[in-house]
């Protein structure tokens, strides 16, 4: 199957065709594949939680508080990261950063907003 069918959001096969679109039975995502702007082919669209396209150097903030395995402490909602690093999918962790106070580590682009 082409990637032009898989689901642009979630990546799923699952997908069916209504009229001109393209739907996800997943995740419910709708797209028209003559739209679609062709990105870098080596690197997939990453969304953030509102549905805005991330790319590398953006700053974002995280939308929930997190927990930080090895540290008591973690990371509230509201913390604002720069200069994030789209990385190949880590565990389902598709953002590589450094967050003030806790260092480096990886995040879920559907836990932060673009700002």
């Amino acid at each position: 199957m082409s990637n032009e069918y898989k689901c642009p959001k979630c990546n799923s096969i699952n997908t069916y065709q209504d009229m001109n679109l393209w739907i996800c039975a997943e995740c419910f995502h709708e797209w028209d594949p003559s739209e679609m702007v062709e990105n870098d082919e080596s690197q997939a669209v990453i969304l953030d939680a509102n549905g805005n396209i991330l790319q590398n150097g953006d700053s974002v903030a995280v939308i929930k508080d997190l927990k930080v395995k090895g540290s008591s402490s973690g990371i509230k909602a509201g913390t604002k990261v720069k200069n994030i690093s789209l990385i190949e999918s880590h565990n389902g962790h598709n953002i590589s950063c450094k967050v003030d106070g806790i260092g480096a580590m990886y995040l879920k682009s559907e836990l932060v907003k673009k700002i």
